[in-house]
Parts: structure tokens; sequence; C-alpha cells
């Protein structure tokens, strides 16, 4: 993990340090696969508050800190924004297809219930 250097540097796992299990335990619940989700269709970073969870913000911040700390997610202070974007590079590299199928596997639940 390396490591913030001030309050406003946030700590990301290196990418020979992004484990898979983390990052499947980090896919499983379902607010963060939305957030997932969301980046995924976003072209580039988006702040926290583009993300609309049906949680509280205390909540919301848990979940985006365990995509963070899993490697799922990248996350970086742009005044006082906090940006987020996908770690897609990362995640091929490591295990190819994976983001891809769960993102699919995601969409087509989606459009069976209704929600898509």
């Amino acid at each position: 993990m390396t490591t913030a250097t001030s309050p406003r540097d946030l700590a990301h796992p290196a990418r020979d340090q992004i484990r898979l299990e983390t990052v499947l335990h980090a896919l499983s619940d379902p607010m963060r696969l939305r957030v997932v989700r969301e980046l995924a269709a976003a072209d580039g970073e988006v702040a926290c508050s583009y993300i609309e969870l049906p949680v509280t913000k205390s909540t919301t911040t848990h979940h985006f800190r365990v995509l963070r700390e899993s490697g799922v997610i990248r996350q970086a202070y742009r005044g006082t924004a906090k940006m987020n974007g996908l770690r897609r590079d990362d995640l091929d590299a490591l295990f190819p297809g994976l983001l891809d199928t769960v993102l699919s596997a995601a969409d087509a639940q989606a459009a069976r219930q209704g929600t898509a």
C-alpha cells in the first residue's frame, strides 16, 4: 500500500499488491458494484457526489474506501473534490477479462430485474 504523505494524499495499493480476493470482496457488495458500473460508464474521473447511493454519506465514504483500498478505484483530490476513476489498466493486467465479465454480468442482472 502506498502511504499517504499528507491528509490530502490517499493510500492506494501498488499494482503488485492488488489481490484477487480483495477485489472480489469489493465487487460483491451491491452498492460498490453500482459505483464501479457508474465509473465504467463515465468518461474519465468523476467526483464522489456524481454517484448517488441510497445510503448515508458515511456509508458511501466507506464503500469508496473499500474500493480504493482493494485497488479497484483510484481517488485523488482535485481542489475540494475527491475524484474517482477505475483502475482498469491495473485490473486488466492482473486479472484479464475479470472487470468486463463482472460488468457484463451486472448489466444482464439489472436488465432482468428491470433496474438497468
